[in-house]
């Protein structure tokens, strides 16, 4: 019988490869999760997992953006619009940020 397995860093890697957030990437909100707005930003349930995670002004606008698919460069054109902040820091945040989102499966991530 033939068995293939991975190792662990190659696992690693392909995961990491696989939640890399390009410039051509198309972002979603992932449409299975509540959220419900707050005076000061949002709370997003995952009914799933029961886990809650919390946005600020900042994250609530954003979670606004994608509630239909859009690119990066869509995104950080809003945010753009809307918020003094450096383009260059805008897309680096942006990027980081839903790198983290699609680790804890709150958006869906389109390359």
């Amino acid at each position: 019988m033939l068995e293939a397995s991975l190792s662990a860093p190659l696992v690693a890697r392909i995961l990491d490869d696989a939640m890399t957030i390009t410039d051509n990437s198309i972002i979603a909100a992932n449409k299975e999760l509540l959220c419900c707005d707050l005076s000061e930003g949002a709370v997003i349930l995952d009914l799933k997992s029961g886990v809650y995670y919390g946005l600020d002004a900042v994250g609530t606008y954003i979670w606004g953006l994608i509630q239909e698919p859009k690119t990066i460069d869509e995104i950080t054109n809003a945010v753009l619009d809307e918020y003094a902040v450096e383009p260059e820091r805008c897309l680096a945040d942006l990027k980081v940020l839903f790198k983290d989102m699609a680790e804890r499966n709150l958006i869906e991530v389109r390359r």
